[in-house]
């Protein structure tokens, strides 16, 4: 693990670090809210399916392996444009502290045909999904993805979200709600947040890439992220946010998501994931 961990420019408490050699980790699939009957769930998640482990087999060079390892967390799309996938992992915290969030990641569309598809994968991203623990406080969520191609485009921008989604009742008891905070709408454009990322030559070719991003808990605001060499000032920009809801105090949940953009699974791999805190 130490050898592992060296990878990160952690802060001075490790909250969690998964390295998916060990298995899952704890990650699993973002299922959605339902009550009584599954047909209660809202159409958008129900096309959302449980992460795997992968060597990063590839059909005409064996198995890839991940960043220092065997295995890496493999989160795939359906084979339908716009189709989108995501994983979870669960926590909560005990200090509101400044966090980071490091992970080392890649991207590739499905191999299905001999080119090089690099506008195939439409987007990968993370979020935050944090809650103030005071109930006059806020449910915040921030949210950035990388817009790798859209319409065949390829765009290779960073985007974030602010704008909360309607928030609609679930069943009839009055306790559960559901909102669509990944719909495709209301992606606003990071300043000068446009990036070139390596795409090897051929469509079974993988480059990992390292990304950070820091955040405080005392202010739920942004402040800063990094991917490979480039640094990104976050500190105006503004999270998703919405009124408290019950049942969620000192939420720490973190998600990992990508769309396809064409009829081509998109895979979106991650070698390990470290969160660490600065208490």
């Amino acid at each position: 693990m130490e050898t592992s961990i060296n990878k990160y420019d952690s802060l001075k408490r490790i909250i969690s670090f998964d390295d998916f050699d060990r298995g899952f980790c704890g990650w699993g699939q973002l299922v959605g809210n339902y009550e009584q009957s599954l047909d209660s769930m809202n159409a958008n998640y129900q096309q959302h399916t449980h992460p795997q482990l992968s060597n990063l087999s590839h059909w005409d060079s064996g198995s890839h392996g991940s960043w220092d390892g065997t295995y890496a967390l493999k989160i795939q799309t359906r084979p339908i444009t716009g189709s989108r996938n995501v994983s979870v992992k669960r926590l909560t915290f005990r200090k509101a502290s400044r966090i980071r969030l490091e992970f080392y990641f890649t991207f590739k569309p499905e191999a299905t045909e001999l080119l090089l598809s690099e506008t195939d994968v439409r987007s990968v991203g993370f979020l935050f999904d944090l809650q103030d623990p005071q109930e006059s406080g806020n449910r915040v969520m921030p949210h950035i993805r990388f817009l790798n191609a859209e319409n065949g485009e390829h765009v290779q921008k960073w985007q974030f979200k602010r704008k909360a989604p309607e928030v609609t009742p679930v069943g009839t008891d009055g306790k559960t709600i559901t909102h669509d905070h990944l719909a495709s709408e209301d992606w606003e454009d990071l300043p000068n947040g446009h990036q070139k990322l390596c795409y090897n030559e051929i469509p079974t070719k993988v480059n990992w890439h390292y990304l950070r991003f820091d955040f405080d808990l005392a202010s739920m605001h942004m402040k800063e992220m990094q991917c490979n060499d480039r640094i990104f000032d976050l500190s105006q920009i503004e999270s998703m946010k919405m009124p408290a809801m019950r049942n969620l105090w000192c939420m720490l949940n973190l998600a990992l998501f990508t769309e396809t953009d064409t009829n081509k699974r998109s895979l979106y791999y991650i070698d390990s994931v470290c969160l660490s805190g600065d208490f």
